[in-house]
């Protein structure tokens, strides 16, 4: 690993405001495309995701990677106008305040556009930065339910559940960097920058196929069904001596494939099984034909046999799986990544994967102000005098 930058973002400059996941993970896929990311934390405190993780704290690493760290309290007028300073030398701004917070602070983005106007302003919020209910306090949580992910997550015998990760979070934040990167190609063109609104409930409405015509146009609601889609058919997950696998066998030419490989071929063309359809009416009574035999073998033994035959199945993968695994191994999903405290800090790699401007991982997550002196000094020109001056006010 290298520090200087490369990858597709290198040259570009973003100032993170925030904390917690919505508006850091924007940063994070910037960073790892080569981007300077500037993460802003107030003096004394930090990011709280400093302290997350379970067992260690190890998410800050990875979210703040590449990253560099510097304090501002940007409460504070003289903290505010550093932070104008870093803006007109940057290109994007990203954060995750609750809506009318930048205004509050006279960093509204018509003041900011005045200063720099090619910057382009990343705002990620709970509900978007208009609407009556903009002004909430928006979780993940509740964009997850809002936008109606939680309502389909789960065992239909359960209340709707979560999914053990950020997930509205994430996808809010990877809209927020989907769309700053359509704001810098529009910049190319007109010169001018723009304000990206990403909130997190239309993140996870705009992942919820087809449920909302469904509905407008059959009455359907979709209901929590569980380990499986309805009418889609085999694909599910079933036992095996030492645990469970993973297939999908949905479509008509890939089912035949399977019953060949049950040593079943007269099921590939059995009125009841032979079209997908057919399958769908039938899903329960297939699944139940397809876990009787899969609980003959082994994972490997059965797995073995669904490669060879074409057929899509594989485990249901923990992160030893994920370690221990050959193909995780032979494209470097996984890097291990040296920290000063972390001895054993293994992460994912950079994705996507670009072929001619690939992105990669610098450093870990840095130290509460470990940029200060390169930031202040280096890049706004400020002595040491003046640094120490901003230090004593509690500004940095």
């Amino acid at each position: 690993m290298g520090t200087e930058p490369k990858g597709a973002l290198a040259g570009l400059r973003a100032i993170e405001m925030g904390q917690l996941i919505a508006g850091p993970f924007c940063g994070q896929l910037m960073a790892d495309h080569g981007a300077e990311v500037i993460k802003i934390e107030l003096p004394g405190e930090g990011d709280p995701m400093r302290t997350w993780g379970q067992g260690k704290p190890v998410w800050f690493p990875v979210i703040a990677r590449n990253k560099k760290c510097i304090t501002l309290n940007l409460r504070l007028p003289r903290g505010q106008q550093v932070l104008r300073e870093l803006l007109a030398k940057s290109d994007f701004l990203v954060e995750n305040f609750r809506p009318r917070t930048l205004e509050k602070w006279n960093l509204g983005y018509e003041s900011l556009r005045a200063l720099n106007r090619a910057l382009i302003v990343v705002r990620v919020s709970g509900y978007g930065q208009t609407g009556p209910y903009s002004s909430r306090a928006g979780y993940g949580s509740i964009g997850e339910a809002m936008g109606g992910m939680r309502y389909l997550a789960g065992d239909p015998s359960t209340p709707p559940s979560r999914i053990g990760l950020s997930i509205g979070d994430a996808l809010a934040a990877t809209y927020a960097c989907l769309g700053a990167l359509m704001a810098l190609n529009h910049r190319h063109v007109t010169g001018e920058g723009q304000v990206v609104d990403s909130a997190i409930y239309e993140a996870v409405l705009a992942m919820m196929e087809s449920t909302v015509p469904e509905y407008t146009e059959a009455g359907v609601i979709r209901e929590r069904t569980g380990s499986i889609l309805p009418k889609i058919a085999p694909s599910n997950v079933y036992k095996t001596l030492d645990g469970q696998i993973v297939i999908g066998a949905n479509q008509d030419s890939v089912w035949k494939r399977l019953a060949e490989a049950m040593g079943r071929p007269e099921l590939g063309s059995d009125a009841h099984y032979a079209t997908h359809l057919a399958r769908g009416e039938h899903q329960a009574e297939l699944d139940a034909l397809i876990d009787a035999w899969t609980s003959g073998f082994d994972s490997a033994q059965v797995l073995g046999l669904l490669h060879a035959s074409g057929v899509p199945a594989g485990k249901i993968y923990r992160a030893p799986d994920m370690l221990a695994d050959e193909h995780f191994k032979a494209r470097e999903s996984l890097i291990k990544v040296p920290h000063p405290t972390f001895e054993n800090l293994w992460m994912a790699n950079v994705f996507p994967r670009l072929s001619a401007t690939p992105g990669e991982v610098r450093w870990p997550g840095p130290k509460v102000g470990e940029h200060n002196e390169e930031i202040f000094g280096g890049v706004l020109g400020y002595d040491a005098a003046t640094r120490a001056a901003l230090a004593a006010d509690g500004v940095i």
